[in-house]
């Protein structure tokens, strides 16, 4: 016999192949003393190429089109869609997220649930579903959905989220929904989004809405005409998905400077489509995101440089007046309304710096070198209204908002000169509306995002000792009267400080800011 490294036994290349078995270099260690027959090593090799090829053959259950072993009757594991978990999620989508995307029916809903047994389509929407709930709001449920899987125990939510997401995109490769997609389809690809923004996983989640985009066109839901003859609630709902995807890709595009491919080319959905389920606020949003066509994300992006004072102000203004002083929404879309309404002002304000179209002494505030702080005062006073849990629903996407703006206040701050008060400030001033930021993303989901310890390190890094100092330790928020703010809207609205001053440096922090912005100190005029 032939010996190898450390006196283990080969078998060769002809013992295998007349043995029916692959070539393979695998060496089997062998207790000392006696030596057992070639016949053992090559029973060893046979026992490990008949697991590897099982191995392989359940993959290709998961990822061959119409694989028939991979049908839903035969779940991976058993009672990881429960009925239980099904509910919970859906009562939460409709109590708290269909204003904000009303995509899905109870109905229709019901129908999913009949008919996963039979349909790999219907199952992979549900569980993507089911993921999403658990992974962007962070839903809680019920201790009993933790299942014992094959590898070990689903031991919490986002655990079981994560799970939920990679059956559905497994489930999925079963039938041809690329070649012919469907409108559950698109809202799969779009909840595979939602998981990997929630989870952070930025070109994952960008390849599924580009993906939940490219079905909706292929589909035709960017043109009129698809929408002639088609039932009135299919219709509804299908015109609403696409102003969905409208609202997110600009939104996306603007946050990790992405283009766009979807365009205002369809009407907008009715206000009275369904009088027990107000949508608003949903019009709200699209108004807001409107103007960001490819003109702006082009120069966002630096494709183009055809950029003007005037365009630019004009666009300040329309994001000032695009919502009413009173919403006629709920808590939930409110928040998303007033933070995205901001975050858009400061990403306006963002272009114009970069564009050197900002002046000490101009007329605008919205073309100052201080509007930022005039943008974080109008945030702290809405935000300051709304409940914690209207503003948990949106998960990550609204703490990355609020963590934009604070941003961009830390560095006006750094050069701005601010030791003299101004009235235009208020009675509070800027450092007590970073104050106010910071709390709150430190509130939001336990502080548990990564974007506190981000705006903590920021803070040290950017701000002088003195003012990185007088900024407080994240803590509970006191509610205290203050001078009422800049825009009309919120007139009413006290702001949120801090019960008590402290002062005490923030734990120092290696880790860097993601968000891009300007090289701002070039912009400003000397100190």
């Amino acid at each position: 016999m032939t010996r190898g490294l450390q006196g283990y036994p080969v078998v060769g290349v002809e013992n295998t192949a007349l043995a029916g078995l692959a070539c393979t270099y695998d060496a089997i260690p062998q207790k000392k003393g006696p030596k057992g027959s070639r016949a053992k090593v090559i029973s060893e090799l046979r026992l490990r190429e008949g697991q590897k090829q099982a191995e392989h053959r359940r993959q290709e259950s998961y990822f061959n089109y119409g694989s028939q072993t991979s049908s839903p009757s035969s779940p991976i594991w058993p009672g990881l869609l429960s009925q239980d978990l099904i509910d919970a999620c859906t009562d939460y989508y409709f109590k708290n997220m269909y204003p904000t995307m009303p995509i899905l029916c109870q109905n229709q809903l019901w129908r999913l649930v009949a008919e996963m047994e039979g349909s790999t389509e219907a199952y992979s929407l549900l569980c993507s579903f089911c993921a999403f709930m658990l992974i962007q709001p962070g839903i809680e449920t019920k201790a009993g959905h933790a299942i014992q899987a094959l590898e070990g125990s689903i031991s919490n939510n986002t655990s079981l989220g994560k799970t939920l997401l990679d059956v559905a995109l497994r489930r999925r490769k079963a039938y041809d929904y690329i070649e012919k997609p469907s409108v559950n389809a698109v809202i799969t690809s779009f909840f595979a989004f939602g998981c990997f923004f929630g989870l952070d996983k930025h070109n994952t989640a960008w390849f599924h809405l580009r993906e939940a985009t490219t079905l909706a066109q292929t589909i035709g839901m960017q043109d009129e005409k698809t929408y002639a003859g088609m039932d009135y609630e299919e219709s509804a709902r299908m015109r609403r998905l696409f102003w969905l995807l409208f609202v997110t890709e600009r939104a996306y595009a603007l946050q990790k400077h992405r283009p766009l491919t979807l365009h205002a080319t369809i009407k907008l959905p009715s206000a009275a489509e369904d009088p027990s389920r107000p949508i608003a606020g949903f019009l709200y949003m699209v108004n807001l995101y409107h103007p960001f066509d490819d003109n702006f994300i082009g120069l966002w992006n630096k494709s183009r440089t055809d950029c003007s004072t005037l365009w630019l102000a004009h666009l300040q203004k329309q994001l000032t007046q695009a919502l009413p002083a009173v919403l006629d929404c709920t808590d939930t879309q409110a928040a998303d309304l007033r933070t995205s309404q901001h975050w858009l002002r400061t990403i306006v304000w963002q272009l114009s710096i970069t564009n050197g179209f900002l002046s000490s002494t101009s007329p605008d505030s919205s073309m100052t070198f201080t509007y930022p702080i005039e943008v974080a005062k109008d945030l702290v006073a809405v935000t300051s209204q709304l409940s914690q849990r209207s503003m948990e629903v949106h998960g990550v996407g609204l703490i990355e908002k609020l963590f934009d703006v604070a941003c961009t206040l830390i560095d006006v701050m750094s050069c701005v000169p601010l030791e003299a008060p101004s009235t235009s400030f208020g009675v509070s001033g800027p450092t007590d509306y970073l104050n106010y930021l910071v709390h709150l993303i430190s509130t939001l989901r336990s502080g548990a995002s990564r974007y506190l310890e981000l705006i903590v390190a920021k803070i040290k890094d950017t701000l002088p000792p003195h003012m990185a100092a007088s900024i407080a330790q994240p803590q509970p928020l006191t509610p205290i009267k203050a001078e009422q703010p800049s825009t009309p809207e919120s007139s009413t609205t006290p702001f949120l400080q801090h019960a008590d001053s402290v002062s005490s440096e923030y734990h120092s922090s290696s880790a860097s800011s993601p968000y891009s912005t300007p090289p701002f100190k070039q912009w400003y005029p000397p100190l």
